[in-house]
């Protein structure tokens, strides 16, 4: 008699068992890694989006202050403008009292725009918009500069969320928090060395630093020029 005997082979019970259990954790594993991955891709995203106003803020005050037109000094009106820095300034044109009034040649020139490059530039800070009771850092731009006619002014909202700034002129010895080139009286009618901007943001604590950005300034600075007149037939 011929017995016959099965040789197919197949997975035991005990085998398919373990492959389910490294199925399960390789299944945890990858989910653990997506989770991080996300995570830090939502971290990552907040950041980058906190940190695009400031960077912008930075690089359009570090633009018109290097870029800042010499002051008359009593001397010649063609081509210059003043700097003035300190608290409670006033503008024309400018409803808020303003942190930093400057000329700057950081007008952008069109075939559309009747105006010269040259412009005036204030940074103040306003009530927000919204009613809640934050300050806002805004940037006043002016570019009508002989209109006999009240000015102007377009208002550019650069960062939202500020408690103060403030800018401070260095004179080569020490820095000064008010400066004034259009006051013959004082020691500021030329433009400082170097121009601090310090911005503290709202909601931060005591031990925070603000944003401090230095901007060098480069200008001639006229010391004997004297206006002469000619006249003729």
């Amino acid at each position: 008699m011929t017995i016959k005997t099965n040789n197919e082979k197949a997975f035991t019970l005990v085998e398919m068992i373990l492959a389910i259990g490294v199925a399960a954790i390789v299944l945890v594993a990858v989910n653990a890694v997506l989770f991080t991955a996300l995570h830090l891709r939502e971290v990552t995203t907040n950041v980058v989006d906190a940190a695009t106003p400031v960077d912008q803020t930075c690089t359009v005050l570090r633009r018109d202050l290097q870029c800042m037109v010499t002051p008359t000094n009593g001397t010649s009106k063609v081509l210059s403008g003043g700097f003035r820095a300190g608290n409670g300034l006033t503008s024309i044109g400018v409803t808020d009292p303003v942190a930093v009034e400057m000329f700057t040649a950081t007008g952008a020139l069109s075939e559309n725009s009747p105006w010269a490059d040259i412009q005036r530039v204030t940074y103040e800070l306003k009530n927000s918009a919204d009613g809640s009771g934050r300050r806002d850092l805004y940037r006043s731009v002016t570019r009508n500069l002989l209109s006999i006619n009240p000015p102007d002014v377009t208002d550019q909202l650069l960062l939202s969320g500020v408690q103060s700034v403030t800018f401070s002129g260095y004179d080569g010895t020490q820095w000064n928090e008010v400066w004034d080139t259009t006051d013959p009286n004082t020691s500021t009618t030329n433009l400082p060395v170097a121009v601090r901007v310090q911005i503290q943001m709202a909601g931060a604590d005591k031990t925070t630093e603000p944003i401090q950005l230095v901007v060098p300034i480069d200008s001639l600075t006229r010391t004997n020029m004297v206006l002469t007149s000619t006249t003729g037939t």
